[in-house]
């Protein structure tokens, strides 16, 4: 009787630190940054506790400086896949069967190593990988990704502890139990706690999990899997399957023991996933319940009455911070004519002293590259479209420049027709 083993637990969320100059942290991690310099981590596929490697290599690049190859990897085949969720199916009634409290104690050690001795690692990686600065970092990589282990061990058990009424003749008793199959976790770029709550969580409540991580997050993705690993989760329970992503979509859709998808990306990819799931409907042996978050096209719209200092300041820092590249950040800006001089004006006077750069050689940078050679280039065709726009005018950045990096600078540009594709797309 699984609900017998609980317990309840007492978190709160992680601090922030601020790695103020001769901080503790900020050494820790300016020796991790160290050791990644110029270094390339081989990640397998692992499969059924093995690492697997296949002849599909592929390189994970440095935003910032696309010459440094921070990670080699390989996709995996079809008949790779399959074997993971053979291994992955293998292993779901043992894992299931564990008292919900003992799954939450593997979340929470985890988050606790996170917490201290792999959090200067785990943020390198990030940092490298993705072109975060150290404060982005920290609250994806560290904040974020510690919260999601320790609230979601606190919500699991929670849930185990609330029963339905029983009476002197009978006892009601509620148990959960994991999905009858896998679950496929696929996972973005642009937050390292994403990845690892999208494979963890299904985990946590008793499921197996194939993890697709993206391709531009491997190298913090695998430390994140690591460290799940050593905080003690079975090696079959998550499969680490790096692949094509239509490979990995066709192939697990078409699996009868489909029966869920955790999923953070775009809508198209989404879109595709979910009509595959629908077309095969009738081979599944259950409904699968799919999940997904993904991006749209954001908005601030300023009341006449508005504050222009906090509207400024919301406004660049949601539309640049990370370079954008959130599900989150502010593409568009509606202002009333009334403020819009005002606002402009201090938009144009704040932007000038926006950093982008290495954040890793300077801790003040305020973003850093965008994430790779196609993110590059669909910004750059919208710079040019703003270029040659009669309706657009560029009023502070437009440059880009890929030599070294993907780097784009912050732009601002103002339309005259709010159905201008640059607002619509």
């Amino acid at each position: 009787q699984r609900w017998q083993h609980r317990s309840a637990i007492q978190v709160t969320n992680e601090p922030i630190l601020e790695f103020k100059p001769g901080s503790p942290e900020r050494a820790a991690l300016q020796k991790a940054l160290a050791d990644l310099k110029g270094k390339t981590e081989d990640i397998p596929c692992v499969v059924g506790g093995e690492e697997v490697w296949t002849p599909t290599v592929r390189y994970q690049l440095s935003p910032f400086n696309h010459a440094h190859k921070v990670a080699k990897f390989c996709y995996a085949s079809k008949e790779l896949i399959n074997k993971a969720i053979n291994a992955a199916l293998a292993a779901r009634k043992e894992w299931d069967l564990k008292p919900v409290q003992d799954r939450a104690q593997i979340f929470l050690k985890a988050a606790d190593m996170l917490s201290g001795s792999r959090r200067a690692e785990v943020l390198a990686k990030t940092m490298v990988g993705q072109g975060k600065t150290v404060i982005q970092a920290e609250i994806d990589a560290a904040a974020e990704l510690i919260d999601f282990f320790r609230f979601n061990a606190k919500y699991a058990l929670e849930l185990e502890q609330s029963q339905p009424l029983s009476v002197d003749v009978s006892t009601n008793s509620m148990v959960y139990r994991g999905l009858e199959g896998f679950v496929a976790a696929v996972s973005p770029f642009n937050f390292t706690a994403i990845g690892g709550n999208l494979a963890g969580a299904p985990a946590l409540m008793g499921n197996v999990v194939l993890w697709k991580p993206s391709d531009t997050a491997l190298l913090s993705s695998y430390a994140v899997y690591r460290i799940l690993l050593e905080a003690g989760l079975p090696p079959n329970v998550v499969q680490f399957v790096p692949a094509d992503g239509p490979v990995f979509g066709d192939t697990v859709t078409s699996s009868e023991h489909f029966c869920g998808l955790n999923f953070t990306g775009s809508v198209p990819t989404f879109k595709r996933l979910w009509k595959q799931v629908s077309e095969n409907l009738d081979r599944y042996r259950n409904f699968p319940r799919l999940a997904g978050e993904c991006g749209g096209k954001n908005f601030h719209v300023v009341h006449s009455s508005a504050d222009v200092d906090s509207v400024v300041n919301g406004t660049l820092r949601s539309a640049f911070e990370y370079g954008g590249q959130k599900c989150s950040a502010c593409s568009r800006l509606y202002a009333p004519d009334s403020l819009w001089p005002q606002i402009k004006e201090k938009l144009l006077q704040e932007h000038g002293k926006i950093k982008v750069g290495d954040p890793t050689q300077d801790f003040g940078t305020f973003f850093s590259a965008v994430i790779d050679d196609k993110s590059f280039a669909r910004i750059k065709k919208w710079l040019e479209h703003a270029k040659k726009s009669s309706n657009l005018t560029i009023l502070a950045g437009g440059g880009c420049d890929d030599s070294v990096g993907y780097f784009v600078e912050p732009c601002i540009v103002e339309s005259k027709d709010p159905q201008d594709p640059i607002m619509k797309e």
